[in-house]
């Protein structure tokens, strides 16, 4: 163990386990264990989207890359080349899917077949055939969107309400310790200091769970934004390469 616990860490935490011990049941000790398990929950929340948000990323970044090395707009669907990792690419399989519903599947079929494009009549699609296309690509959006923040919700619970909860017990040990001083008759400081200082821990619990709750959330919501902008531009190309490929004149 290092040098500096000895006269930092262990005072520290043996004043934490006195005050938790001299804290009331209700306003003390309960509020604290409710606020560990928030904790250990929010830790959990952040460490499990962190991992799936780092997958995205990297599954959507090696996607988009290879879709634009590509000439066809559907040339990796018709190949069967999946991402599933990527939030992108659920926007394009939806896109894809939607290009065979309106040019039917036997058309579908033939654009991945090793006879498109010498001498066959390429599909066609109509303006308001696009149009569709469009708003399933934008409606896949709006679902990756939702899905990529699900669970940040417990997050900012734990962000907003931990401090209020701290807060709360911190007010109660102090009314339950100048109300036990009333009773007693006790004036001296040393009859109410227990109480307040086990009062007062909750508060501290309370605000070391928001505070990396704050700053995990905040980083999250920023790479999710950030992957939010990705799909909302690839849902935009990928429309107007269908549109170049299959537009009518």
């Amino acid at each position: 163990m290092l040098w500096w616990s000895e006269w930092l860490v262990r005072p520290v935490v043996a004043d934490i386990r006195q005050a938790f011990l001299d804290s009331n049941w209700l306003s003390g000790k309960l509020i604290v264990l409710v606020l560990i398990v928030a904790s250990v929950g929010a830790w959990s929340v952040m460490y499990s989207k962190w991992r799936d948000l780092r997958r995205a990323k990297r599954a959507s970044e090696a996607f988009w890359a290879a879709f634009r090395r590509e000439t066809h707009p559907l040339a990796l669907f018709l190949r069967n080349k999946k991402f599933v990792d990527s939030p992108l690419y659920a926007v394009y399989e939806a896109g894809c899917v939607a290009i065979g519903v309106e040019i039917g599947e036997a058309e579908l079929r033939d654009l991945g077949s090793d006879t498109m494009g010498t001498g066959r009549r390429r599909p066609l699609l109509t303006p308001l055939q696009i149009e569709v296309i469009r708003r399933v690509t934008e409606r896949t959006v709006a679902d990756q969107a939702l899905l990529l923040e699900s669970g940040m919700g417990w997050l900012m619970i734990a962000v907003s309400a931990s401090p209020m909860l701290g807060l709360l017990g911190t007010v109660w040990g102090v009314l339950d310790a100048f109300g036990a001083m009333a009773h007693r008759g006790a004036a001296n400081l040393s009859a109410v200091a227990p109480g307040i200082s086990g009062a007062l821990l909750t508060t501290v619990v309370g605000l070391l769970v928001a505070l990396p709750s704050s700053v995990g959330y905040n980083v999250l919501a920023g790479h999710i934004r950030t992957l939010a902008v990705q799909m909302d531009n690839f849902s935009q190309e990928f429309v107007a390469e269908v549109q170049r490929a299959f537009c009518r004149e």
